[in-house]
C-alpha cells in the first residue's frame, strides 16, 4: 500500500504566512502560489484561500487556477465588504508547478490569506 503524508505550509507568495494584497485588476493576476513541481502525480498541493475585503462595496475576485483561460481556469468569487474572512478556495489541488493567481475588480482592497497541504504519495 502506498504511504501518503501531508503537512501545512504557507502560500508560496506569502511572507511568513501574512496576507497577500491583490493588486492586479486583470490578467496576469497577482501571484498567490506555485504548486509542487512533479509531473508523475506523486505530489500535489491542497490549497485553501480566504479573502478579506476592506472596500466599501462588494468586490469580484477572479482566480486564475493553473492557467489564464476563461472559463477553463477561472474561479470567480464575489467578496462582500466588511464581512471578515470568506473561504474562496476550499482545498482544491494543483500539481506540476501550475500557478494560482488572482485579480480583483478593485485594486489594493482585497487580501488573500491561506495555506497549502503538500501531499505526497509513493507511486507503486
Amino acid at each position: 500500500m502506498a504511504a501518503t503524508t501531508a503537512r501545512k505550509k504557507h502560500l508560496s507568495a506569502s511572507t511568513d504566512g501574512r496576507g497577500i494584497k491583490i493588486v492586479a485588476t486583470a490578467t496576469a493576476g497577482t501571484a498567490l502560489h506555485t504548486a509542487t513541481a512533479t509531473a508523475d502525480g506523486s505530489q500535489r498541493d491542497e490549497i485553501y484561500v480566504y479573502l478579506y475585503n476592506s472596500h466599501t462595496d462588494d468586490v469580484e475576485v477572479t482566480f486564475e487556477y493553473g492557467g489564464v483561460t476563461d472559463p477553463d481556469d477561472h474561479i470567480v468569487v464575489t467578496v462582500p465588504f466588511d464581512s471578515g474572512l470568506i473561504l474562496a478556495i476550499p482545498g482544491l489541488t494543483l500539481e506540476n508547478a501550475l500557478a494560482l493567481a488572482a485579480f480583483a475588480s478593485v485594486a489594493n482592497v482585497v487580501v488573500a490569506y491561506g495555506f497549502v497541504n503538500p501531499i505526497s504519495q509513493d507511486i507503486d
